[in-house]
């Protein structure tokens, strides 16, 4: 009877190891799921939106300085201030909230990057390939990044901090470099037509 007891604890113990440590995963996988079936109350457990949110911000904009913190007041109090008066007349990129939506959520989980945010609804429906695994790249006792890389080799990576003992949240989306493409919602910019250069004739 001991010896049973025994094995009921050990094994015990290491299901408690595999399922913390399995945990960052398996809240990606929620993720994942929530967003297909645009379950928004399973994404705010999985989700804080405010850090990811915040996360996403900088990388929008377009301006690489935004990515480093801001010089100190202490250290630096010109270049604080001019860093202030550059965040309040630089023009703001696009909305982070649409990064956030579930097709949104969906897309960035299955690699589509800054794209994800302007690809259709139809056109994820349509698409019959299985959605991509995510690849460890940092696993620690209190955060964890996995990450999704697309046909072009570009990767999306998501870091997930544990709130408990089995609780991970998604708390930094890091989006592939280049250009964010203007999301659906927004009107392009008018472009003035031009006469097309005449042909040279040889």
């Amino acid at each position: 009877m001991k010896n049973v007891f025994g094995k009921l604890v050990l094994a015990a113990i290491a299901l408690a190891v595999v399922s913390f440590f399995a945990a960052p995963a398996v809240a990606f996988f929620g993720i994942r799921s929530a967003a297909q079936s645009d379950d928004v109350a399973g994404l705010q457990r999985l989700v804080d939106f405010d850090a990811v949110r915040a996360s996403l911000r900088p990388q929008l904009s377009g301006r690489p300085e935004a990515l480093t913190p801001p010089p100190s007041f202490m250290n630096d109090p010109i270049g604080a201030f001019r860093r202030q008066f550059e965040d309040v007349a630089a023009p703001q990129g696009p909305n982070p909230d649409a990064y956030l939506t579930p097709d949104a959520i969906d897309g960035l989980t299955r690699g589509e990057g800054r794209y994800a945010a302007v690809v259709s609804t139809a056109s994820m429906e349509a698409d019959s390939n299985p959605a991509p695994w995510p690849s460890p790249r940092y696993w620690g006792i209190n955060l964890a990044r996995l990450a999704v890389t697309d046909e072009g080799g570009s990767d999306t990576i998501f870091t997930f901090e544990r709130k408990g003992p089995f609780e991970w949240k998604l708390v930094h989306i890091g989006l592939p470099d280049g250009a964010t493409p203007r999301p659906a919602n927004q009107t392009p910019a008018r472009v003035t037509p031009t006469t097309p250069a005449p042909e040279t004739k040889r």
